[in-house]
């Protein structure tokens, strides 16, 4: 029967794999990495939570895919809260922590990630329903809605503490993997494989779907008359989908393909040493994706910016006039439950056939 480690500090399991733990970092080095880690930790809360604000507070936003929207503005957050406490748990220190420590401090990276990807793959669905009925915005209710960010919270935070239910190798040193000295080098690859796998599958779905949108609405806009931007109003909010969907396979595919590099125990891919770095990125997304919305959706931009500066909406209508309308579907709109074409046809998508007594927000 295998011996067991339970009792045992990390220290005795990352002299055993040879991973480096940055011994190194010390005095400014030290300094500029805590530093710079807390700069984006604070970017990462605040912006993440003024586009939950944004959300909760625009009722423009009231539907199924702003709800999600605004869930994976909270994966984000509950990502800065795991980068915090990775922070202040690595380097020099990393040797002196406990196993159940480590475990907590891992487990809190993986819940994030699992949340963001869980969620990114609700919206596929959304997506996929709302395009083949043609709307804008599909019909759920906000009862399975809430269900649904419950279910993407719970599959996160099951995933999250897989390794601590028992796939480790605390029991079998010898499968141990490197870059996490008590994770099994199995654990690893299914992790990775997994991510990896649902990575390409939500891309070759959104490319469908955006395919299918482009499609359709250059077929609608040659037998209608209404503005440009009205017509390109699903492909608006398609393209805010999609950037999402790049931006966090393009920061989060290098570390999954280290991590099954690790996985399959190749020892001369030199991954002690991109380690951090591609961890960095995975940092990014976080920051990435706030930019995004705000960047990509007039209507979002608008009512973050008003938060900011503490102005009401009827005082920020006229400096707004100009802008291009929201990629948003007029309220009234999405609760008749309109089509794409008759939203169209009507000019019921947001614009000045419905917000023109608004000042166009």
């Amino acid at each position: 029967m295998n011996e067991c480690y339970y009792d045992k500090t990390m220290e005795f399991f990352y002299n055993r794999t040879k991973a480096d733990t940055a011994d190194e970092w010390r005095g400014p080095q030290l300094i500029g990495v805590l530093c710079f880690g807390t700069f984006f930790c604070l970017f990462i809360f605040i912006s993440n939570s003024l586009v939950i604000a944004a959300v909760v507070k625009n009722k423009r936003f009231h539907f199924p895919f702003y709800y999600l929207l605004a869930n994976l503005a909270a994966a984000d957050f509950f990502a800065g809260i795991a980068y915090v406490f990775l922070m202040f748990n690595t380097g020099p220190v990393s040797k002196t922590l406990t196993v159940n420590r480590w475990f907590l401090r891992q487990g809190l990276l993986d819940t994030s990630l699992t949340a963001s990807l869980v969620n990114l793959l609700v919206i596929a669905v959304e997506r996929h329903m709302s395009v083949m009925r043609m709307k804008i915005h599909s019909s759920l209710t906000k009862k399975r809605v809430t269900f649904l960010i419950i279910s993407i919270w719970a599959i996160a935070i099951f995933m999250g503490a897989v390794p601590t239910l028992g796939w480790n190798c605390l029991c079998d040193i010898s499968v141990c993997s490197s870059l996490a000295p008590i994770y099994s080098r199995s654990y690893l690859v299914f992790w990775s494989v997994l991510n990896l796998v649902v990575f390409f599958i939500m891309v070759v779905v959104y490319i469908r779907i955006y395919m299918y949108v482009q499609r359709k609405t250059n077929v609608l806009s040659s037998h209608t008359s209404g503005s440009i931007s009205r017509r390109r109003t699903p492909v608006k909010l398609m393209k805010t989908v999609m950037t999402v969907l790049g931006a966090f396979v393009v920061c989060w595919t290098p570390g999954l393909v280290v991590l099954l590099l690790d996985g399959l125990n190749c020892t001369d891919c030199g991954i002690q040493n991109v380690k951090r770095w591609f961890l960095l990125l995975a940092l990014l997304n976080s920051v990435m994706n706030p930019i995004i919305y705000s960047y990509k959706d007039d209507e979002m931009w608008a009512t973050m910016k008003r938060m900011i500066c503490c102005t009401s909406e009827d005082k920020s209508q006229e400096r707004r006039s100009s802008r291009v309308p929201s990629t948003v579907l007029c309220r009234s709109t999405d609760i008749s439950g309109h089509y794409i074409e008759d939203g169209i046809i009507q000019g019921t998508i947001c614009g000045k056939g419905d917000l023109g007594d608004k000042g166009n927000s």
